[in-house]
């Protein structure tokens, strides 16, 4: 069994879509465990507490997420930083197609885990 594996957030081919209820975070890094097959994809959404996109962090501004890694770096256009939104209340978005996500987790730049 892969690492933190034991459930997933499943979207089929057709696509679905996953928003966390509203979380306030340490960090500058999202990261996620995930797995795609080679047409499927993701991408994060970072929204405001209301579930409006924030500025930079929109799914327009967020590059896919293809493959299979226990830990990868969520990026948008202008790069991963998140830390300008850490301890904002906020919520994730995230738009699958043939993906399961498996866990995430907000780091700082050094790797250590914040919640």
């Amino acid at each position: 069994m892969r690492l933190d594996g034991f459930a997933s957030a499943r979207a089929a081919y057709e696509g679905g879509e996953l928003i966390t209820k509203p979380i306030r975070f340490d960090g500058d890094r999202l990261m996620l465990n995930f797995a795609t097959s080679a047409a499927g994809g993701i991408r994060v959404e970072v929204q405001d507490a209301s579930g409006k996109p924030l500025p930079g962090f929109s799914i327009d501004d967020s590059v896919e997420l293809i493959g299979n890694e226990i830990e990868r770096e969520v990026r948008w256009k202008h790069g991963a930083d998140v830390s300008k939104l850490a301890q904002q209340p906020v919520r994730l978005r995230l738009v699958m197609k043939d993906a399961d996500v498996y866990a995430l987790r907000f780091t700082t730049d050094k790797g250590s885990s914040k919640e």
